[in-house]
């Protein structure tokens, strides 16, 4: 039997629809039934059912924004750092397997490979960086697995969000068998406040930046099938292989949606920050080889972008 941690959230909601669809057993389990944020709570649910593999997307993103994160930093850390470490300890003492859902906003930027040599740069907005981007050059390298987050509490600035969500995964290292999924951006066709598509179509001025990405349905079909093909446990950069420019995802939006409206954009991040964000924002690039190295198969970003524009279902 499977436990399903968050599962009225937006990624548990996908989680829920792919194990119904595949057949698989689970159980949802909500604070309401059993306070899971509670070594002893869990640690007895975990043993009286009998449970073979745990998923965690429960945790605390912020509504409408990471920025509400800024305000609640008890909620935060609790639902981010402590509650994976509290899963982590229970799930060893109950020799119970299990994947927990993290994030790749704890990276910023992307590498670059130049003359030999690779280096990383946080801001690629930079014009020649911006170039390499739009060429899509082979000297733009993702994060791995094997990097250091350099958007954390130990790599400043950060938003409080990605400082929590990296010292989740430092709490949860070395305990017991576990996967961590880093999911990016979740899009899909789905119009939801919660879907990047929907919330570029909706704001009054685009930020441009670079990023990978995640479809929500492919993340999580992902994420099973490393427990389907028992992939070793460790870190997993779940996105869907490439990556966008947001004025690429708003040429797609018009090209596939022709919305009533002329797209506007940030001049800088200096009027960004100024005026639409409280906290710094993660935009990274990266690397999901090392997934696909395990058998995973998972749609490159071009495709799952464009597909679920075709198949656009508005609000």
């Amino acid at each position: 039997m499977i436990l399903l941690l968050g599962a009225t959230g937006y990624i548990g909601e996908a989680f829920a629809r792919e194990l119904m669809r595949r057949g698989e057993k689970f159980i949802s389990l909500s604070r309401k039934d059993v306070d899971y944020t509670r070594f002893d709570a869990l640690l007895g649910f975990l043993r009286a059912n009998k449970i073979s593999f745990l998923i965690n997307s429960a945790g605390y993103t912020g509504k409408p924004n990471v920025d509400a994160c800024e305000l609640d930093k008890a909620g935060t850390l609790l639902g981010n750092a402590l509650l994976p470490q509290t899963i982590a300890h229970a799930c060893f003492a109950a020799n119970v397997p299990w994947g927990h859902v993290s994030s790749g906003c704890i990276f910023a930027g992307a590498k670059i490979s130049e003359n030999g040599k690779v280096r990383t740069e946080k801001d690629m907005t930079q014009p020649a960086l911006h170039a390499l981007v739009e060429a899509k050059s082979p000297k733009v390298l993702g994060f791995d697995e094997n990097d250091t987050p350099n958007f954390s509490f130990r790599d400043l600035p950060c938003s409080f969000y990605s400082g929590t969500k990296a010292l989740g995964e430092e709490a949860m290292a070395g305990i017991g068998q576990s996967y961590v999924w880093r999911l990016r951006i979740p899009f899909d066709e789905f119009d939801n406040k919660r879907n990047y598509l929907s919330k570029v179509q909706r704001y009054a001025k685009v930020y441009d930046n670079v990023n990978s990405i995640s479809h929500r349905a492919d993340f999580v079909s992902a994420c099973l099938d490393t427990w389907k093909l028992r992939a070793p446990f460790g870190i997993y950069n779940v996105t869907n292989p490439g990556y966008v420019t947001t004025r690429h995802v708003v040429e797609q939006i018009e090209k596939f949606l022709k919305p009533p409206r002329k797209f506007e954009y940030w001049t800088s991040d200096a009027e960004f920050y100024q005026i639409a964000a409280k906290t710094p924002r993660s935009n990274c690039v990266m690397d999901s080889s090392k997934l696909l190295s395990v058998g995973v198969k998972i749609r490159g970003v071009e495709e799952a972008l464009e597909n679920s524009l075709k198949n656009w279902k508005p609000e």
